[in-house]
């Protein structure tokens, strides 16, 4: 059969998915001349063609049906063009399920609504009223035993309306074999519900929009064709009675389900009231949680919950929110005033002061607790400090200072020993003061330098906390970040105008330290005001220098730990003039021990002799300076920021005195030493150097020294002084930077070579006046008359004993030193050279036997002595020769050349000892 137009092609649907039933046009070309045209319609297979209404050739309107395929084409046929084809498909979703009172916006087919009363077996609460397929796809039971299920999940349920629902458990029971992709379209399926119930009535009014406008022309058709045929007029109404028939049928619908409806209605009030419960659970168990949490200490906890109560009901208008919120603030308020009287308590570190300040911040607390507890620190310290010093004050006087529990920081206070106190970079301590086991410490280390380690250690170890504190509440990092933002501007005002504060506070304890320090080391520089809150000390001797070095030590360990902290050095000025004033106290002290351990070097004097006449006593004393020097060492040597201890000229002038002090005090203990009695010297422990022979050779039986030998080892020791002892220790005056050291030297070596003049001086008298005073008796002895005498046969007795006199002083004086012999023995020489000119001078008037005699013995004289000879010496044997008569014959000068060749023969041995002083004067 020929057609005389083209198939139908169908290119639009709208919808193109929807439920069955859903109202769709279809739109395309050649669909037909008209109704009668239209002979087939089908949608996903199903047939529409009864609810089809053509409306053009390119539109048709229909219903879709319930079609077996979800997804499908849409064909029409016609009678001119045949069966057509289509370019889009239709997709065909599954109805919801409608519960008896869900509503609907369209006539639902009541054989196939849901019927909650078959799930009744499963607890489900019959008001609930909630599909028992949540997730909208086909439910697969699992064969899981109920128990295995029960066991696994304890005191959860499978029931989704339960307050324990366990969403595995409900999966495992109903959807254990789902795939995954059926599963993700139940979530897609949760989410339209969800929604659905969101948009509320207005969502069903909207989708059945069509629906309502449906009827309404369906209603007006009606009312029209009413009209038309006259129907209306004979029998009634329609329309009136039809509307009583609707309201009869909603008061019996009403009347069916009121009991159902009120206890509907009563449910939903119930459940909301639990709703509201457990909605705002939070709120109501605060109040209870917040005495928990405290009494725990979990304040994070308390802190967290609080702001989240007062974001939530903080301005709210609710009765019952507003009472509990009161008793939540009531216990907050508790709260706040527990943190600050932990904060303000002491001791306390620094990690729970910052974490208190902060709770403190995140609460709101009125005032400034951060600089609360920065003053509380301030005055605890002070507190701290001035215990210490009551401590030591009354275990010095014997009473129980030192166990003061305030003193307890730490287990390790005790001072360390003098065995300590060499100059280290660090000073270590014992163990506590507590300790029973060992007090012999308080016996070595006075209490005054054990007072400042501890008061030094006391404050290193709170102020460095403090310093850490101040500088952690200006930087902010003391208030969380929320407390910052709110109080930032507040707190820069108030850092600004309490710096100042800070400053003084700084001060203040520094003061504290260096005034308690200056009371228990430097009593003298304490104003009279000070000394009954800082001093207390009266009664204890002074330090010692080594002590004194040791609390420097002390006081500049304490300070190089306070500029660590990045203290302004303003704030420590005080504890540099503290070091400043003890370094120059020990440089005094020093020196002053020193001279006192000068004085008893008397004591040590052993008398024995080196080789080069010289005793222990120089080198004891030049290693006494030196060991007081080493000992200032570290004192003297500046350190960063210090000045020098010298750099004032009183102090400048104070040491040198001193110093010279010292020298004139050993020059003073040589000269008792040299004119102390013989009853006074102890000479049991003399032994003299096996180095060196004959040394003493006439006292080595009694072991005893006289007056002049004394003289002569003091002399000794005078000579090595100038030579080397004094110059040695110039140079260690100048090594350790002392000042005037050339008036040092020059009023030493002044005062010394006085004293070796004075006992040069007492030896000579003791040695030369017994020779000079037997030369007058031996000239004259027998009554030797110059005028009258025999002619001479060789020199006198008298000279000879004069010689051998001089022999034993050079004998004496070369068995002490023999750099002395020439300067005795040309001092004696000169004496006897005198006297004898003198009494040559003194004789009227010579024989020719008696100027020959008298030439003799004055040329012997000369002759023997002549390598001692000075030119004092020299005048006086001149002029003894020129008061003598000329030897006029050949004769006389021959007998006077063999005379003078015999005496010297003779006394060949005597003489020895003046030709090996020769030999040694020219090597």
């Amino acid at each position: 059969m020929s057609r005389s137009r083209q198939p139908p092609l169908v290119t639009g649907i709208s919808p193109n998915e929807g439920i069955p039933w859903t109202k769709v046009t279809i739109r395309g070309e050649n669909l037909g001349t008209g109704p009668p045209d239209l002979i087939g319609l089908t949608i996903c297979g199903h047939n529409c063609l009864l609810t089809a209404e053509w409306m053009s050739a390119s539109k048709i309107v229909c219903r879709v049906g319930q079609a077996k395929n979800d997804k499908g084409d849409i064909i029409v046929t016609t009678k001119s063009g045949g069966r057509g084809t289509s370019t889009v498909s239709f997709k065909l979703l599954k109805p919801e399920k409608i519960g008896i009172l869900d509503q609907s916006a369209v006539w639902v087919d009541e054989m196939n609504y849901y019927d909650m009363r078959k799930d009744r077996n499963k607890g489900i609460p019959p008001l609930s009223l909630r599909p028992a397929n949540p997730l909208g796809i086909e439910i697969e039971k699992s064969k899981f035993p109920q128990k295995d299920l029960e066991m696994l999940f304890h005191g959860m349920s499978a029931d989704f309306t339960s307050e324990n629902f366990s969403a595995a458990w409900y999966l495992i029971e109903n959807h254990s074999n789902t795939s995954f992709e059926q599963l993700k379209t139940a979530v897609n399926n949760l989410k339209k519900q969800a929604n659905k119930k969101n948009e509320g009535s207005l969502a069903y009014v909207k989708g059945g929009l069509s629906t309502f406008f449906e009827a309404q022309d369906a209603l007006s058709a009606i009312h029209q064709k009413l009209e038309a045929d006259g129907t209306e007029k004979v029998e009634g109404s329609m329309t009136q009675k039809l509307e009583n028939v609707l309201n009869r049928a909603s008061n019996t619908a009403d009347t069916l389900f009121q009991e159902v409806l009120g206890r509907k209605d009563k449910a939903d009030s119930t459940r909301n009231a639990l709703n509201v419960l457990q909605r705002f659970k939070f709120l109501f168990n605060l109040p209870l949680n917040i005495e928990r949490n405290i009494q725990k200490g979990d304040y994070d906890v308390v802190i967290n919950d609080y702001e989240k109560a007062k974001s939530l009901f903080g301005k709210t208008e609710v009765q019952v929110f507003k009472k509990y919120y009161a008793e939540v603030e009531t216990r907050i308020e508790a709260l706040r005033e527990l943190l600050l009287d932990k904060l303000l308590e002491t001791p306390s570190t620094l990690h729970d002061q910052k974490r208190y300040i902060r709770y403190l911040s995140d609460l709101h607390a009125p005032g400034d607790p951060a600089w609360q507890c920065i003053g509380a620190q301030h005055k605890w310290i002070l507190q701290l400090m001035h215990s210490c010093k009551e401590g030591y004050v009354k275990d010095l006087k014997g009473g129980p200072g030192l166990h003061s529990p305030m003193l307890d920081l730490d287990n390790d206070v005790r001072p360390s020993v003098l065995g300590h106190l060499s100059q280290t970079a660090s000073l270590k301590r014992g163990s506590s003061f507590q300790s029973g086991r060992d007090d012999t410490w308080r016996y070595k280390t006075p209490h005054r330098v054990a007072f400042v380690e501890k008061l030094t250690k006391l404050v290193l170890s709170q102020l460095p906390n403090f310093w850490k504190l101040w500088i952690s509440y200006v930087n902010g990092s003391l208030f969380s970040e929320t407390a910052e933002k709110t109080g930032q501007i507040e707190r820069l005002k108030n850092v600004r105008q309490r710096q100042t504060d800070f400053k003084k506070m700084i001060q203040e304890l520094m003061h504290s330290l260096v005034k308690l320090s200056r009371g228990a080391l430097l009593p003298f520089t304490i104003r009279d005001g000070d000394v009954r809150q800082y001093g207390g000390w009266e009664g204890t001797s002074g330090l010692s220098g080594q002590w004194l070095a040791h609390a420097i030590q002390t006081v500049r360990l304490t300070y190089e730990s306070l500029t660590a902290l990045e203290i302004p050095n303003d704030m420590l000025q005080t504890i540099q003039d503290l070091i400043l004033d003890l370094r120059v106290h020990c440089v005094i002290v020093t020196l002053q021990h020193t001279a006192e351990e000068i004085k008893r070097l008397t004591e040590k004097e052993d008398w024995i002799v080196d080789n080069e006449g010289l005793t222990s006593l120089p080198c004891q004393f030049e290693q006494c300076i030196v060991h007081s020097l080493q000992s200032l060492k570290g004192v003297l040597e500046c350190k960063s920021g210090e000045a020098s201890v010298f750099q004032q000229p009183k102090t400048q002038e104070e040491v040198c005195q001193l110093s010279i002090n010292i020298m004139q005090i050993f020059i003073h203990c040589l000269e008792q030493l040299s004119t102390k009695p013989d009853a006074d010297i102890d000479t049991t422990h003399l032994s003299v150097d096996v180095s060196s022979p004959d040394l003493y050779g006439s006292i080595h039986e009694d072991f005893s020294l006289t007056s002049e030998q004394r003289l002569l080892i003091v002399l000794s020791n005078c000579c090595y002084l100038e030579r080397h002892t004094f110059l040695n220790i110039a140079e260690h005056f100048e090594k350790h930077s002392f000042q005037g050291i050339e008036k040092i030297t020059q009023v030493s070596m002044a005062s010394l070579k006085q004293l070796d003049q004075r006992l040069f001086e007492n030896y000579i008298e003791l040695k030369a006046d017994p020779i000079v005073g037997s030369l007058e008796p031996g000239i004259y002895a027998g009554c030797f008359d110059w005028k009258d005498c025999l002619p001479p046969t060789g020199v006198r007795n008298y000279l000879k004993e004069a010689l051998v006199n001089i022999i034993a002083v050079h004998a004496e004086v070369f068995t002490v030193s023999k750099e002395l012999v020439p300067r005795v023995l040309s001092r004696v020489v000169e004496a006897v050279s005198e006297e004898l000119s003198r009494l040559m001078q003194c004789v009227s008037s010579f024989s020719k036997n008696g100027a020959l005699q008298a030439r003799l013995e004055v040329c012997a004289l000369r002759d023997t002595v002549i390598i001692y000879l000075t030119p004092e010496s020299k005048s006086s044997f001149k002029q003894a020769l020129e008061v003598l008569p000329q030897l006029s014959s050949g004769a006389d000068k021959k007998l006077l050349e063999e005379l003078l060749n015999k005496f010297k023969s003779n006394m060949h041995l005597q003489l020895t000892c003046f030709q090996a002083a020769s030999t040694m004067m020219k090597t």
